[in-house]
């Protein structure tokens, strides 16, 4: 769970000193962010299985929203995103923006037994000024050392306009319990013109080429591939899935074809692996477990808009548009609230990581053949 200090009341720091994130929080806001807390808690805990020491790993990714860019983010909105990457022991997080200010906010709230690895920012205008991150629990996931972003070459390239993916992929490994794998976190093309479809097509079948070369030559750290994050493909860019399927990729099917942005239009967030005999997802011929995390069941409800007028006054270019309830309430369900928690839900699945029954297994086999 991550550190409540800033929710303490102030009778409690006159008993200790506490390292407070947000000293200017008033008590209404104290009190509002731990009512809502107890609900996204519940909430989660009806959501997300149960992590299982030595037995299971869950792994999430995450586009939150030009994380460390938004200057309007409220104290309230860093408890909500630390409590749900805390349910969580590593998340892949995408649109990483130039400051890590929001980053560090997160890493302070959730304590001293996370850690964090990042990668360099893309430059120039096709790269957004983004990053990637990864966020984990160093009690239950261990960094293996690999760490490094995926670049195209000349003799790959040669009948592509596609020099580099926009974003650059970053490829990272982990360890836990028996399971040693490597995640690939991406943030494809986005939009859906002929143009922009085409360059999205051309980034994956440019990194199924690298990883096709890459695992001929043996150069990768694991075999053990897990690709996802947020692939912006939409319901007609099934040929886009096809080319990772043909590779050998296989998705989640339990958020095959579920909404991940907060409009429920779109299943832009994915997740696939590589699957081989030692490294297979739990119950996938029943979809496998993982879901999409829909926080707004939670917190920043419809129906709580009126709680932050003055924030939305404040946060609005032109506020002398927000006269009327129905604007308010238009403004906070469109606009606001995605900006403090994002426009994306995370998206979740379930790693096996103990595989003791599988060895002895094998060994007794080979003793009794």
């Amino acid at each position: 769970m991550p550190w409540y200090n800033d929710l303490r009341p102030k009778k409690d720091h006159h008993k200790q000193e506490f390292a407070l994130v947000f000293p200017g929080m008033r008590d209404e806001e104290r009190s509002r962010c731990i009512r809502r807390l107890l609900g996204l808690r519940q909430y989660l805990e009806e959501q997300i299985i149960v992590k299982r020491n030595d037995k299971n790993l869950l792994i999430a990714s995450w586009n939150i929203k030009e994380f460390g860019q938004i200057r309007e983010r409220i104290p309230e909105s860093y408890f909500y995103i630390a409590e749900i990457i805390s349910k969580f022991d590593l998340i892949a997080i995408q649109e990483v923006k130039n400051s890590l200010k929001d980053l560090q906010v997160i890493m302070r709230l959730l304590g001293d037994d996370w850690s964090y690895l990042i990668n360099d920012i893309t430059e120039g205008t096709a790269g957004n000024s983004e990053r990637f991150a990864y966020i984990f629990d160093k009690r239950r996931v261990e960094f293996s050392g690999l760490a490094g972003e995926i670049v195209l070459w000349d003799e790959l390239t040669d009948a592509s306009t596609l020099k580099q993916l926009k974003r650059t992929p970053y490829i990272t490994g982990f360890t836990a319990g028996w399971k040693s794998f490597a995640i690939i976190n991406v943030h494809l093309n986005p939009n859906n013109s002929e143009e922009d479809r085409e360059i999205r097509r051309l980034e994956i079948q440019s990194l199924v080429n690298v990883l096709r070369e890459k695992l001929r030559k043996g150069r990768l750290w694991t075999e053990n591939l897990l690709l996802m994050g947020d692939f912006n493909l939409y319901a007609n860019n099934e040929e886009m899935v096809n080319i990772l399927h043909d590779f050998g990729f296989r998705e989640l099917k339990a958020l095959k074809d579920k909404p991940t942005n907060v409009s429920s239009t779109q299943s832009y967030d994915k997740i696939f692996f590589l699957e081989n005999k030692y490294f297979t997802i739990p119950g996938e011929e029943e979809g496998g477990k993982g879901d999409v995390l829909k926080f707004f069941n939670a917190v920043y409800q419809e129906e709580d808009y009126a709680t932050y007028k003055n924030f939305m006054l404040a946060h609005k270019d032109d506020p002398s548009n927000l006269i009327t309830e129905e604007d308010f309430r238009v403004y906070f369900e469109r606009y606001w609230r995605r900006y403090q928690m994002s426009d994306h839900y995370p998206i979740w699945m379930e790693l096996l990581i103990d595989s003791s029954d599988e060895f002895l297994q094998e060994k007794l086999k080979a003793y009794e053949e």
